[in-house]
């Protein structure tokens, strides 16, 4: 375990924003997780749990408390068979693509479309991580945690986690440090049926059809590329945090009442919103044509320090310079945008530490 004070935690997100921390803590094994979050929490001082920082705008001032950087790495394949799959064992801090590259090598499918995806392993259970029609609930067995609150290490198997669109029991709460995550895959060449349109149509295939796991790994990174959504120093469009808002989700008469402003505004040419069904009878529509059609286009804030993406008008991008400040205050105006718009309010995915929209 390694001690560190006064660093930098810009160089630790991929918004690449946020000011030092007063300690931080690099642990490697899960004991050392452990013990360091029981150490502060019986000191009774803030802590911060530091993954792969893909979801996080850390504030400029820093952090006066201690940050835990998750650093733990394993991946075990706990059982493999035709009837159970693959039972794998990722410990938290292991790097999520990585992991489904070496998952789709080995044949274990399930998890092929999240290729690409930025952070650790285990942030994907908190906010139920996806992309392209899958996300983790469709493949984790269970999640194994430290309980602040209870002092003790706890399984958590996949109905307990409570899992739903961008959201666990996990997610809200800094009651649980995940430590490790199990995922049943299945023992196949093939992935799983294809069933976002756009894929498809790359891969040339009909939606519900399975292609080899690797087609499929490269279709999806060729796809998020062209979004800017694939890491690259280089590449400023990828210096965000993905995704900046969720997808609304609304009821029939909501977004009846959308359409309703949607067609005011924009007129029947414009065509209406997307929809796509969810649970319970609910309606989802797409962030990204709300952001754009409330006037906020690809590139929007250029040549500023905060922007939004050149590629993608989902991600809030940080051109070079830009401060934590800057990026909290361009998603405040796309957000108060579209509220003025249309009348929806977007929820931003990652979590702004200290800061509030």
């Amino acid at each position: 375990m390694r001690e560190l004070h006064d660093e930098p935690l810009a160089g630790y997100t991929t918004m690449r924003v946020g000011g030092p921390a007063a300690r931080m803590v690099v642990a490697e094994t899960t004991d050392e997780l452990v013990d360091a979050v029981r150490e502060v929490d019986d000191a009774d001082e803030p802590l911060l749990v530091l993954g792969g920082g893909s979801n996080l705008v850390l504030p400029d001032e820093g952090f006066a408390g201690t940050v835990v950087v998750v650093a733990t790495r394993g991946v075990d394949l706990d059982s493999a068979d035709s009837c159970g799959g693959a039972n794998v064992t990722v410990a938290a801090g292991e790097p999520w693509d990585p992991f489904v590259e070496r998952a789709c090598a080995e044949g274990w499918s399930g998890i092929e479309a999240l290729s690409g995806i930025p952070g650790s392993t285990g942030a994907t259970p908190i906010q139920n991580v996806g992309a392209y029609a899958q996300d983790v609930s469709q493949t984790v067995a269970r999640v194994r945690v430290w309980d602040r609150l209870e002092e003790k290490v706890r399984t958590m198997m996949s109905v307990d986690c409570r899992f739903t669109y961008r959201h666990s029991l996990f997610k809200g709460t800094d009651r649980y440090v995940v430590l490790d995550v199990m995922f049943q895959l299945v023992l196949q060449s093939l992935s799983q049926p294809v069933r976002y349109g756009d894929l498809a149509a790359q891969l040339g295939v009909e939606s519900g059809d399975r292609v080899p796991l690797a087609e499929a790994r490269e279709a999806v990174l060729a796809q998020r590329r062209r979004r800017g959504m694939v890491l690259d120093a280089d590449d400023h469009d990828t210096w965000s945090c993905g995704s900046f808002f969720t997808n609304p989700v609304l009821s029939e008469a909501e977004f009846a009442a959308l359409e309703e402003r949607a067609g005011e505004r924009l007129g029947s040419e414009a065509g209406a919103p997307p929809r796509f069904p969810d649970a319970g009878g609910r309606v989802k529509t797409s962030a990204a044509w709300l952001i754009e059609r409330a006037g906020f286009g690809k590139g929007y804030g250029m040549p500023g320090p905060a922007a939004v993406s050149t590629k993608h008008s989902l991600a809030l991008t940080n051109r070079g310079s830009a401060r934590a400040a800057d990026v909290v205050a361009l998603a405040r105006e796309v957000r108060d945008g579209v509220q003025d718009a249309f009348g929806i309010t977007l929820v931003n995915e990652p979590v702004l530490l200290g800061q509030e929209l």
